[in-house]
């Protein structure tokens, strides 16, 4: 039974809890009974052993078991008796144990959601951001497109930024590799590489020494190497006119995929546009209000940045201090959501919740059984997908309740 709850700061909550000595006992009686059934004793039939036999034999086993089941249970019950919302699970102050005939007192800490006093989140002036495409964009469009969809043809002219280069290369430290295909400002070598490349004929010979980084590709990293190379061919791609261009995208004539295109900047602008507006109404409401984080909360957190930055092989000693902010900024952040959708009534439905499996389908070209696979096996839940669509209502709210400030005209 729930015997009281004690506030210990803004973000942390002692919940004190004692079963009566009866409830306990019955219950351990009650998994005794269970195993007695199921038991196997030497000299005796299955389920016809004495139950003083039984508990000498599984009694602390009936009591770890019900200790658990019990713990939990009145767990559950004392939070929403006190109409707490935990943010994680609960942590025993002291250990738990059961003692025969006695109530089963304990008390559990838990991490709750602080506070926000006088929070507004009305009237955020946020600015106006231009969504118009411009023909001149429409065409840089065109133009790229037709580059891309483009072939490479050998050319005789000095070699440019983007070529296609072949070449035979001999180094200092014994590697070497014959027509090796390299297009000049892509990689996987330095940049000093290709600019070492650009302005070369075919048949020219020449060297240059490079530096490779640590973390470059492997016969390289970290040396100083010598390079003679020759360069045996040059290719530039040519694009191709926009009279065919539109035919091999599928559409009826240029004007058609020229509308294609303002059709998708637009849609793009839009999302872009939105986004930024999210970002700035965040940004104020961060500044403006200050509160208890859950240490819980931000632990994890750092938690989780600390595995971004190690799979993206960043240094986490030299970034702790940013991975500390940033774990409080994102905190804070989830909080200042949490408590804005409570206080508009925003909930997520499963049709709500289903949609959104689609749509994250449909993005990555995966079937929503995919979707829910990968996160139930990454998470244990599919609550980051429900976060992301309570997110996204929050969001719709406060923009709805901004004030956009109007561009002025130049």
């Amino acid at each position: 039974m729930l015997k009281g709850v004690e506030e210990i700061s803004a973000t942390k909550k002692r919940i004190k809890i004692e079963i009566p000595a009866d409830i306990v006992e019955g219950e351990i009686q009650k998994t005794l009974k269970e195993i007695q059934k199921k038991a196997k004793i030497p000299g005796f039939r299955p389920g016809k052993a004495p139950i003083s036999i039984i508990e000498r034999k599984f009694g602390k086993e009936a009591e770890a078991d019900v200790l658990e089941r019990l713990v939990s249970e009145y767990y559950q019950k004392a939070i929403k008796e006190s109409n707490i919302k935990p943010l994680l699970p609960p942590v025993a102050e002291d250990a738990i144990d059961i003692k025969r005939n006695e109530p089963l007192s304990f008390d559990l800490i838990v991490e709750v959601r602080p506070e926000i006093k006088d929070l507004n989140y009305e009237n955020i002036e946020i600015e106006e951001i231009s969504t118009e495409v411009k023909d001149e964009e429409v065409e840089e469009v065109l133009k790229r497109l037709s580059k891309e969809r483009g072939s490479y043809e050998p050319t005789e002219g000095p070699s440019m930024y983007e070529d296609l280069v072949v070449i035979d290369y001999k180094t200092d430290i014994g590697k070497e590799a014959k027509d090796y295909v390299y297009k000049i400002g892509a990689g996987p070598f330095p940049e000093d590489f290709s600019k070492a490349l650009e302005g070369r004929k075919k048949d020219e010979t020449f060297s240059v020494t490079i530096d490779f980084p640590e973390h470059s590709i492997a016969d390289f990293a970290g040396k100083s190497v010598q390079f003679e190379i020759t360069v045996k061919e040059i290719k530039r791609r040519h694009s191709i006119p926009y009279e065919e261009l539109y035919k091999e995208l599928g559409f009826e004539d240029l004007d058609s995929l020229r509308k294609h295109i303002r059709e998708s900047l637009e849609k793009a602008k839009k999302e872009q546009a939105l986004e930024k507006q999210k970002i700035d109404i965040l940004n104020k409401l961060l500044e403006t209000y200050d509160f208890e984080l859950p240490e819980g909360l931000v632990e994890l957190e750092m938690k989780r940045i600390t595995e971004e930055y190690e799979y993206l092989g960043i240094d986490i000693i030299q970034n702790m201090d940013k991975i500390a902010e940033r774990a409080k900024r994102n905190v804070k952040a989830y909080i200042l959501i949490d408590t804005i959708g409570e206080k508009e009534g925003v909930s997520v439905s499963e049709e709500e919740l289903k949609q959104e499996i689609v749509n994250i389908a449909r993005k990555y070209s995966i079937t929503p059984q995919g979707v829910v696979q990968y996160y139930m096996s990454r998470d244990g839940s599919l609550e980051a997908i429900r976060n992301r669509v309570f997110e996204r209502k929050v969001f719709d709210i406060l923009l709805q309740k901004a004030i956009i400030k109007k561009e002025e005209a130049v």
